[in-house]
């Protein structure tokens, strides 16, 4: 066994004792009630945080620049290699 199928392995048994270890916190202890409450509590605060940080970032970062901007730039940058390339044409040609 290579060292990805080990620590998949052991990651396999960790998780299959968490889910028997929840199980039976679930089923049978006397905390059930607590358990369920701070499962429910943890699920719903990491999706709303993951909605809170993609808001933040949605919120925080710049708009886009227009398309005819950026053709506009675009167009300037091809003139400006055309002009460029002519020039060193033309160079080539004097010597």
């Amino acid at each position: 066994m290579n060292k990805d199928q080990i620590l998949g392995a052991v990651v396999m048994v960790f998780c299959t004792l968490g889910i028997i270890a929840y199980a039976w916190l679930v089923f049978f202890s006397v905390f059930w009630q607590l358990i369920i409450k701070i499962t429910a509590f943890v699920a719903v605060a990491g999706v709303l945080g993951i909605l809170a940080w993609i808001g933040y970032t949605l919120a925080t970062t710049p708009p886009p620049k227009p398309i005819e901007e950026i053709e506009r730039e675009l167009e300037e940058e091809l003139k400006k290699a055309e002009q460029s390339t002519q020039s060193d044409e033309d160079r080539k040609e004097d010597k």
